[in-house]
């Protein structure tokens, strides 16, 4: 493999391995001490360990072994290669807490009261691991992997079949714990999924505008001249009129909406304006990074 491709997967597999340490350290010091849980397959290791002191680290590996293994045979190995980094880093980290918790190197985070506040964190620090995880390609096994099968197979949505054994690991779990930390687990279930598309669509969200106007070129030289955006002229027709007319396409920070409506309306009042949500933008004026 040559020296590119080597520092291409290096940047790529570091940040896996960072957001399953993240993800392991949420589950080890707020999860599993405040009696929380947690969906799929890790929520299953987590039963076995309030059922029957079973260590995490050791389920996880058990559970996600055969799924990996069905998973490559199924899906194929290019798929899978960064989900077995994943579930091999977390598994690791795993049992690296578990024996730093034991060694009383980290005491958890327990709480008798304030479970709302154990929740919030929870949530925050599982759904920043998952996130990084997921922005790079990876994941950490379990449901994913049977929700992928059951996609290729028979055609099921990933999402449903994610959802599905949630549900079921979230019910079996009432028999272990009770109700209200089941009302808990969705506080921070909540918290970690608006993480997760934060971390997935970026920080750096805008507003896109498609301005449809017979004045889109006057519009589009005040844009730039006020405004100092790039913007672009897509040539169209009218459906109705048939008459050859301009859109055009600008993205704009939040902060410059409001700014975007007044130069426009200043043109042509009567121009059919969309505006549309646009995360994770790059380039001039927004971020320059990969």
């Amino acid at each position: 493999m040559t020296s590119p491709k080597l520092f291409t997967q290096f940047k790529t597999v570091l940040p896996i391995i960072l957001g399953t340490a993240i993800y392991a350290f949420g589950l080890l010091y707020f999860i599993i001490p405040n009696q929380l849980m947690e969906g799929g397959v890790t929520g299953i290791t987590i039963l076995l360990n309030y059922a029957y002191q079973i260590p995490p680290s050791l389920s996880t590996l058990i559970l996600n072994v055969p799924l990996f293994i069905l998973g490559w045979r199924i899906l194929g190995g290019k798929q899978m290669i960064y989900t077995g980094v994943g579930i091999g880093s977390l598994t690791f980290f795993l049992w690296l807490f578990e024996k730093m918790i034991e060694a009383g190197l980290i005491y958890p985070f327990v709480t008798q009261y304030d479970y709302i506040l154990a929740s919030l964190y929870a949530g925050v620090t599982l759904g920043a691991g998952l996130g990084i995880v997921f922005r790079f390609g990876g994941t950490t096994g379990g449901s994913d992997i049977i929700a992928r099968i059951c996609n290729r197979k028979f055609g099921w949505r990933m999402g449903q079949v994610i959802l599905v054994i949630d549900i079921i690991i979230i019910g079996l779990s009432l028999f272990y714990i009770p109700k209200e930390k089941i009302l808990y687990t969705f506080v921070a279930v909540y918290i970690a999924s608006k993480i997760i598309d934060l971390i997935q669509e970026g920080i750096y969200a805008a507003k896109a505008f498609t301005i449809i106007s017979d004045h889109a070129p006057e519009i589009a030289d005040l844009i730039t001249i006020e405004m100092d955006r790039g913007v672009t002229l897509i040539p169209a027709i009218g459906a109705y009129s048939k008459q050859a007319k301009h859109m055009a396409y600008c993205v704009v920070s939040r902060q410059e909406i409001r700014r975007m409506s007044v130069i426009i309306k200043s043109i042509d009042p009567r121009a059919f304006v969309i505006i549309s949500d646009v995360h994770d933008v790059h380039g001039e004026g927004f971020r320059e990074d990969g």
